[in-house]
């Protein structure tokens, strides 16, 4: 028996987002469709609608028409689901900013995107927006005309009274462009497609036995396709309800919002549960109107999940696998299988979606039980790299199958497990980094000769960047240095927790670095056999 497996048959439906959004609105029109618990908003599905068309509206009187692109640059916050449907309603493309990036990412992402306006606030406790959008704009000719500033006049100005306007978006043509850092040292846009998005919401919504009853606790980014592609497009899919509950992640704010809210779903990644289920008031909140909720974005441990069953009364919680690049789920758990199967699988091919394990060496198809590459192809697939056809060749080949990069077993049942990763990539709370991108900007400071980064296991996040650097002769540097470089310039997430300086790297006959050797070395000497043994979904 091959390893290949596909999903269960279903409709792939060809509508843009914003008329799924629109007939859900119009189906459900007197319940909640969303609560935004920090700012004091609360939204139902007509008022949702309302406003979103006054977005749309305020888009065009800008002058922005079909297909023109968008960003959006802001943590959580019920102006990010308006506009994300008001774009789609447009017919504009949407494009999520990382509220992280600083001015290294923001002036590359500026130009590449080449967004006509831009959405954000002026800052907030963790990042000074306005600051950071003047360097990154400084010296550059761009396509940026407009800078609304959120929870300003500029953003009540901007809104404009539906004008009764239809754009009629081409389904099978961008509607979203999410970047993800790439190989090459700099980030890659994803094309995401109206069909795309629109159906894995519908599909995961499907899983998950969501409807217009349900309320789902949103803790996850909004830029994310975890956030709006699994939560409010999945929301928008089926008439559930998005409960944002704080800003940016917040064990207690996201505890406290399924207790007033009486959220029936929750959603994070592992570190997220652990943290709720780690925090000292946590006993005090009534959580049993859970009933399911994700687990996703970094490997998941079993005992965390069991937990997260018993002890936050989560018995229908799933584990979805994907990646941006796939819009995002592949496989996924379904809320009736055994809680050991949610536990040890990443479940199994979602409708209307092929997966096969393929050899790295010769691309055929491994019997089951072998490891290989996970392959996908269905309705999915990103529609391309933005402006990067040979990255969109090698990610997608001839046959239409996606490349993840991530090494798999499949059982006998079509079930999956995740065993590795074949790319050379860090995933570290959720957030996926590429070695290569921190590695070019490290090459950047006056004192580095050359640089290794890599990945090392943490009980809490999946892992932690660590950068082995070789200074060049006669100069000195400390950890603090290094990172202080980085602070301001990198994403939070990409500053190196860990430095050390050496004098060579463990190489190949070939010349080349033996990466896995370094992270062996540092996990033996630092005691991380545990946390790197540590047994996932």
């Amino acid at each position: 028996m091959q390893s290949y497996a596909r999903g269960p048959q279903g409709t792939v439906v060809k509508s843009p987002i914003g008329e799924v959004f629109l007939s859900t609105a119009a189906r459900f029109p007197h319940h909640l469709a969303v609560v935004s618990c920090h700012q004091n908003v609360r939204l139902t599905w007509e008022q949702y609608a309302h406003e979103a068309l006054r977005a749309a509206a305020g888009l065009r009187a800008l002058g922005l028409t079909s297909g023109d692109r968008a960003g959006v640059w802001t943590t959580n916050c019920v102006e990010w689901t308006l506009l994300q449907f008001g774009c789609a309603l447009a017919g504009i493309v949407l494009v999520n900013v990382n509220p992280a990036y600083r001015s290294h990412e923001m002036s590359f992402v500026l130009r590449r995107s080449r967004m006509k306006a831009l959405f954000l606030h002026r800052e907030d406790r963790r990042s000074k927006y306005q600051a950071i959008l003047e360097e990154s704009r400084a010296g550059q000719h761009l396509a940026l005309e407009h800078v609304i500033y959120l929870g300003t006049p500029d953003w009540q100005s901007f809104l404009r009274e539906p004008d009764g306007v239809a754009a009629s978006p081409d389904p099978g043509e961008p509607a979203n462009i999410q970047y993800t850092s790439g190989t090459t040292g700099v980030p890659k846009g994803v094309l995401l497609t109206h069909v795309n998005l629109v159906n894995n919401g519908r599909f995961i919504g499907e899983y998950l036995r969501l409807s217009e009853e349900d309320r789902i606790a949103i803790a996850v980014p909004l830029f994310h396709c975890f956030g709006c592609v699994i939560g409010t497009m999945t929301a928008a899919a089926t008439g559930a309800a998005s409960v944002l509950p704080c800003a940016t992640f917040d064990p207690l704010a996201t505890l406290r919002a399924i207790d007033r809210e009486r959220c029936t779903a929750v959603y994070g990644v592992p570190a997220m549960f652990i943290a709720e289920l780690q925090h000292p008031e946590f006993a005090q909140f009534d959580l049993t109107s859970l009933r399911t909720g994700v687990m996703a974005g970094a490997p998941c441990p079993i005992e965390v999940m069991k937990r997260v069953v018993s002890e936050m009364h989560c018995p229908e919680l799933v584990v979805c696998y994907g990646q941006t690049e796939s819009a995002p789920v592949i496989t996924m758990s379904r809320v009736d299988d055994g809680v050991e199967t949610r536990c040890t699988t990443v479940g199994s091919a979602l409708p209307e979606t092929e997966v096969r394990i393929a050899s790295p060496d010769t691309g055929e198809t491994v019997p089951v039980g072998e490891q290989g590459e996970l392959l996908a192809r269905g309705y999915m697939v990103m529609q391309g790299y933005d402006d990067e056809p040979a990255a969109t060749a090698k990610a997608i080949d001839a046959e239409g199958w996606l490349h993840t990069g991530d090494l798999a077993r499949m059982r006998e049942d079509g079930y999956f497990r995740i065993t590795g990763r074949s790319k050379d990539m860090i995933i570290r709370g959720g957030e996926n980094i590429y070695p290569r991108e921190i590695e070019e900007f490290l090459y950047t400071h006056p004192k580095i000769s050359d640089v290794q980064v890599v990945g090392l296991p943490d009980e809490r996040l999946g892992e932690s960047v660590l950068a082995w650097i070789r200074l060049k002769p006669g100069e000195t540097a400390d950890e603090e240095e290094i990172r202080a470089f980085c602070r301001g310039r990198l994403a939070h997430f990409k500053v190196p927790q860990h430095v050390r300086f050496v004098d060579s790297f463990p190489m190949t006959l070939s010349g080349k670095v033996q990466k896995y050797r370094i992270r062996q070395q540092e996990v033996a000497e630092r005691g991380l056999e545990r946390a790197a043994g540590q047994e996932t979904a």
